[in-house]
């Protein structure tokens, strides 16, 4: 098990057992499950039933070759978002019943935006990298199988990204924005 394995376990709550699977991730994903535009965010740790998730950069990149052969290139940014394939209804997850209002009611705009927290850990000691940025979430269907349901939902990322750091006291983030002088 690698060092940050090691940290990643321990920072989650989760009891060392070298004989079980490592953590694959060094990269945590928390959504705002209180969606509130303002105050302090109530953190829902993403991640549990998925194998894989990542962020698709999606970068924004145009080029035009004109009469004389020559190129131009535009670089608009980025376009990022996160596809959860797998979300199963869990309705003592905080982040259930706000899933569950924007799908039913068929909510948009300010009604599905929140917050991410994205936290590198890469570290052993001290405090760890982090970002945080405005998102939109929209649950993509619901339903599946029988023996449970299934919410998959996107985040499109919008803006207002900020760097920082995290700590944790009991596996619960604690970001601290970077004055300008730090970034």
């Amino acid at each position: 098990m690698t060092v940050c394995s090691i940290n990643c376990r321990l920072l989650l709550g989760i009891p060392l057992n070298f004989e079980r699977s490592r953590i694959i991730s060094h990269l945590l994903h928390y959504l705002d499950s209180a969606f509130s535009a303002a105050g302090s965010a109530s953190w829902f740790l993403l991640g549990k039933d998925i194998e894989d998730m990542s962020v698709e950069l999606n970068p924004d990149i145009s080029s035009v070759k004109n009469v004389l052969d020559e190129t131009s290139v535009e670089d608009n940014g980025y376009e990022p978002s996160l596809d959860l394939d797998t979300f199963y209804a869990n309705p003592g997850d905080a982040l259930y019943e706000k899933l569950k209002d924007i799908m039913m009611n068929r909510k948009t705009g300010d009604a599905c935006k929140t917050k991410i927290l994205e936290v590198m850990v890469d570290k052993t000691t001290g405090a760890y990298d982090a970002w945080t940025e405005d998102v939109i979430v929209k649950p993509q269907s619901y339903g599946g199988p029988q023996g449970g349901v299934n919410i998959p939902f996107n985040i499109t990322f919008a803006g207002n990204r900020t760097q920082g750091s995290v700590t944790f006291a009991d596996t619960v983030p604690s970001f601290t924005a970077a004055s300008d002088s730090d970034t």
